[in-house]
């Protein structure tokens, strides 16, 4: 972990494309839990646009639901928060020293199932900007229909010194 990290100080805050390696030396979350696939568009401190590609191969479809896969929204959710994340950890500097993790959802509606084969365009947008927290409002469309909507809000802590060296357990 300790690579993928320093090369997270390689990642230009001024870039607005991402693929998947810029996203995993900003982010610390790998499979199965990575849900964004590429960065489209980037507004420093005010906007990210992140595509996530449903495959029907995502663990989570072996039990939600069989016969029936549908993504779960509180994946969704997530997919939102990570790629907020992705648009706060370009902003600091020292983020290998640190965690970004979730400090609430509001008004989290879902507007229609996502399933395998759609490809999730999430949209993100911050309301309150801060050193160490950030608001954002999140949209998740599939084919120019909204799927889930959310406020999502998050907060930059220390990264404990032994944890450094090991993945972070927290989104």
């Amino acid at each position: 972990m300790t690579d993928v990290l320093n090369a997270a100080e390689m990642v230009a805050p001024n870039k607005t494309v991402l693929d998947i390696n810029d996203i995993q030396r900003i982010l610390p979350h790998r499979y199965p839990f990575l849900l964004i696939d590429r960065v489209v568009e980037v507004e420093r401190k005010q906007r990210i646009v992140a595509i996530k590609n449903v495959s029907v191969n995502e663990p989570f479809f072996n039990g939600h639901f069989p016969g029936q896969p549908i993504m779960p929204g509180v994946l969704i959710v997530e997919a939102i928060a990570q790629a907020g994340g992705a648009l706060l950890l370009t902003e600091v500097p020292d983020r290998a020293d640190k965690l970004m993790v979730f400090t609430g959802i509001e008004r989290a509606k879902f507007r229609k199932p996502v399933v395998p084969g759609d490809q999730l365009r999430i949209e993100v947008k911050v309301i309150v900007w801060r050193t160490t927290a950030v608001k954002m409002e999140g949209t998740a469309f599939v084919d120019g229909k909204l799927a889930c909507e959310a406020t999502v809000t998050c907060q930059l802590i220390n990264r404990p010194s032994d944890d450094k060296a090991a993945p972070p357990m927290q989104a």
